[in-house]
Formats: structure tokens, C-alpha cells, sequence
């Protein structure tokens, strides 16, 4: 061994005596101080040098020999290989910087209030699942074939779904299932109608499919079926509660969509996102109710429980579950065994139903506030559902200019205009009243309130 090469090692660096060695020969090779064809030291004069044991040493060669760093060549002695200098990139090093919201009072729909202390119910769940061994294999690619059975159940008990677990598929929510289903029943360049103004994911995910996508306008009822032509292949609907407006689909209309969807066989797509949560009737039959066969249902956790769990679930024909449930098989796609097995328990107990009422109460109270607070500054709209009410301003305001504004006076607040696309509309403000606590609400709303008297909408 060169004495130009010198090696040294650490006792009390806490990284194995071997692969210190390694890692300098590693350095010696990148940065061209051994050179390809080099003859090595034996492993016993490597260990006199270092002062070490001969395994060491070896170890140290085994190491560098697997990587491909040395090779061994009979009668001769272990040599460099013809390995390239290349100096790995020096990461950079940035700042870490919190998310951008985490200081804000957010007023964002769609977010429902997480209670800082679990309740009872909650550590029910977890403290079963901990208690269980995970399946021997990857499990079902459709779902836990128990969960699905209970889903089968539960959409059947509170949204009026004649379904068995054949028809449920568990995925991680209402995006990545409508994502699987274009995927799986999609060409790209083909056409789907969706609301306008309406929900900007599903937007996204159709755009990222390749569809083209056909505004369709909405009313105060929701989707307007009329303005349908034959030629669509699919529709995207909201029907429970329209997202943004807050539009309920009447019997009468869903009736005309669902006969429109047998007449051209188009596919409708049902996202029932926050349906549990009405104030003035009980939940809505879902529109899947009326024919399985052309509705695909989509329902999720993210407002009853909490977006981080990211499960959900979808509703179809068995053939459509067998071709989505295939797909996934291939792709590995689908919720992790832990979160299937808690929300069977929560299912079980009866923990997902007593959430469901026990915020239904929170927000029904929540949404009489902000709509008493905020009705002087325009006209409160879609106030019977769900976990936001949308604030129609002045046509003269520009909601996205006050939406930045109270995002600079400390409150994140959505535009209604964001959810626009080439129907026009009034100006408005989303508003969520679910994730704050009850005093950061009244604070929120007191500071989107100054917001809205500067920018000139009282009156």
C-alpha cells in the first residue's frame, strides 16, 4: 500500500472499524487517488498498518469486493477496479420552513374539527387492531373482505344503497378513487361533463387523464340536467350538497339525470363527500340508490373523521369493482391493512356513527353563527348542508383581492372564483366553520368581517 495513502480508524466513533476502512477507500478511489489497476496490501499487511485484526481487514475487502469496488485475481493479489471517478452531488442544503398555514386561523372548507384529546371510541379501535397480526400476504386488492361487508352495510343503512361487499371497493378517499375509476374506465381524449363552479380535483384528475372536460352550469337546486348533450360519456355530479354553491338535487332532477344516463349510457359519477351532515332533513337518498348499474358512488372519512386517515370508499356494479379491484391487484394501490382494520372496529362499535352525530350537533350550531355574522355582507347560500356556506358578494368586489387580504390579516379563506372556470358568475367567499375550535371561529369571523366592511360589501 502507498504510504501516500494513509488510513486511519476511529475506536470511538461509533461506525464499525470495517467500514470506516471502506468508506476511505471508497474516498481514495473518487477522488483519484487510487487509480484502476492499483494493487491492494494483503489483508494481514493491511491489519499490521492499522493496528487491527485480520478481520477486519477482511471485512473491509468483502465489503468493497461486493460493491464492485476491488477484485481478487488469482496468484496475484486484489486490485482497483476500472471504476470511473464520479463525485456524488453535494446536496443542498435548505431551510425547513413550516407549512405556510400553520400560523392562520383557516376557515377552508372541507376540514372537519379534529378534537385534540381522542375520545373513547377512537383508542377502542386502535387498542383491536393492535391486538391483531397483519394478513400473512398482500391482502384483497377491493378491501378488507370483512370491511367491505360492514360498508355494504353502512351505505346501505344511511344512504339507501342496495349493495353487497361485491359492489364496495375501500380506497384512500374521494380524489383517488374518481382517480382509479377514469383511469380504469377512461380513454384519453374522451369527454366528461363536470360543475361549473364546481370541485377543482376532480378537475385536476380528468385533466390529468386526459379528458376533456365540458362545463356544465349549476343552479340553486345543483346540476342543471338540461343543458346534457347525449354525446357524454360521463358525468361528475355533487348532488347531496353542490360543491361550492351548496345545491341539493331535487327528486325530479335526479330522476331526468338518471333517465338521461340510461338513454345514452353515459356514467355518472356521485361524489357524496359530506352528505352525513344536514341541519334541516335527514341526509338525502344517494343517487346511486336509483341505479347501480350506471351511478358510481364515492364516499370518504375525510369530513367525518379526518382527511389524514385517507379512506373512503367506492360504490358500482360488481363488474366495475371486479375491473377497478383487478387494476389495483397489478399497480399496488390500495389502504394499508392498519386503517382498514380501524375503521371496521369504529364500524363495529359504532363509533363512526356516533361522530357523525355527535359534530353534527357542533356544526349545526358553527353554521347558525357564521351565517348570522356574515349575512350582512352579502347573501348566504347553501347554509342546509355540509361543512362550509358560500358568501355571494357584490358583483363590483373582487373576492380573490379579499381572500388575500384576510390571508394578510391572518385568516385563509377560499375565492369563489377559484372554482370557476368558464361559466361566469357573482363573486364569493367559501367558508368552512368545521376546523377551528369554537373560539378561534368567533375570531376568524370577527377578523374576516373588518375584511369585508373595507372592502366595501356592507349594504
Amino acid at each position: 500500500m502507498d504510504s501516500s495513502l494513509p488510513l486511519v480508524v476511529n475506536r470511538s466513533g461509533g461506525v464499525p472499524l470495517h467500514l470506516q476502512v471502506a468508506e476511505q477507500f471508497r474516498a481514495a478511489v473518487v477522488d483519484g487517488r487510487l487509480l484502476a489497476g492499483h494493487r491492494l496490501p494483503s489483508t494481514r499487511e493491511l491489519a499490521r498498518q492499522l493496528g487491527v485484526s485480520r478481520a477486519v481487514a477482511q471485512s473491509a475487502y468483502d465489503q468493497l469486493h461486493a460493491e464492485g469496488w476491488i477484485e481478487g485475481r488469482t496468484g496475484a493479489g486484489t486490485f482497483v477496479t476500472d471504476v470511473a471517478p464520479l463525485r456524488p452531488v453535494e446536496r443542498r442544503r435548505t431551510t425547513f420552513h413550516p407549512a405556510p398555514d400553520s400560523d392562520l386561523l383557516v376557515l377552508r372548507p372541507g376540514i372537519p374539527f379534529i378534537d385534540p384529546t381522542p375520545d373513547p371510541g377512537w383508542r377502542r379501535a386502535w387498542r383491536e387492531v393492535s391486538a391483531q397480526s397483519p394478513p400473512r400476504g398482500y391482502d384483497d386488492a377491493a378491501g378488507l373482505p370483512a370491511l367491505r361487508v360492514a360498508l355494504a352495510e353502512h351505505v346501505g343503512r344511511v344512504r339507501g344503497i342496495a349493495c353487497g361487499p361485491e359492489n364496495i371497493l375501500v380506497t384512500n378517499g374521494t380524489v383517488h378513487g374518481l382517480r382509479l375509476l377514469l383511469a380504469v374506465t377512461r380513454r384519453p381524449g374522451e369527454r366528461i361533463a363536470i360543475e361549473d363552479p364546481g370541485y377543482l380535483n376532480a378537475v385536476v384528475a380528468a385533466h390529468d387523464h386526459g379528458l376533456a372536460i365540458v362545463d356544465v352550469p349549476v343552479d340553486r337546486d345543483g346540476l342543471q340536467v338540461s343543458a346534457l348533450t347525449d354525446d357524454l360519456p360521463a358525468v361528475y355530479v355533487t348532488p347531496s350538497h353542490q360543491y361550492p354553491l351548496g345545491g341539493r338535487l331535487p327528486v325530479a332532477r335526479r330522476n331526468e339525470l338518471i333517465r338521461w344516463a340510461r338513454r345514452t349510457g353515459a356514467m355518472l359519477i356521485e361524489d357524496d363527500y359530506d352528505s352525513e351532515f344536514r341541519f334541516d332533513v335527514a341526509p338525502l337518498p344517494a343517487l346511486a340508490q336509483l341505479d347501480l348499474d350506471r351511478v358510481v358512488h364515492l364516499g370518504t372519512l375525510s369530513k367525518t373523521l379526518s382527511p389524514a386517515l385517507r379512506l373512503g370508499w367506492l360504490v358500482a356494479s360488481d363488474t366495475t369493482v371486479d375491473r377497478l379491484a383487478f387494476f389495483r391487484a397489478n399497480s399496488g394501490d390500495w389502504p394499508g391493512w392498519p386503517m382498514q382494520a380501524a375503521l371496521l372496529a369504529m364500524l363495529r362499535d359504532g363509533y363512526l356513527d356516533q361522530a357523525i352525530r355527535k359534530h353534527r350537533r357542533r356544526y349545526a350550531e358553527r353554521r347558525t353563527h357564521t351565517c348570522s355574522v356574515l349575512a350582512p355582507y352579502g347573501r348566504v347560500i347553501g347554509q342546509d348542508a355540509g361543512l362550509h356556506i358560500t358568501l355571494l358578494l357584490p358583483d363590483h368586489l373582487d373576492d380573490r383581492a379579499i381572500s388575500a387580504q384576510a390571508r394578510a390579516a391572518g385568516v385563509t379563506v377560499g375565492a369563489l372564483s377559484e372554482h370557476r372556470r368558464s361559466i361566469p358568475g357573482p363573486p364569493g367567499l367559501v367558508i368552512g366553520y368545521a376546523t377551528p375550535t369554537t373560539e378561534h371561529l368567533h375570531q376568524a369571523l370577527t377578523i374576516l368581517t373588518e375584511v369585508l366592511i373595507r372592502a366595501g360589501s356592507k349594504g
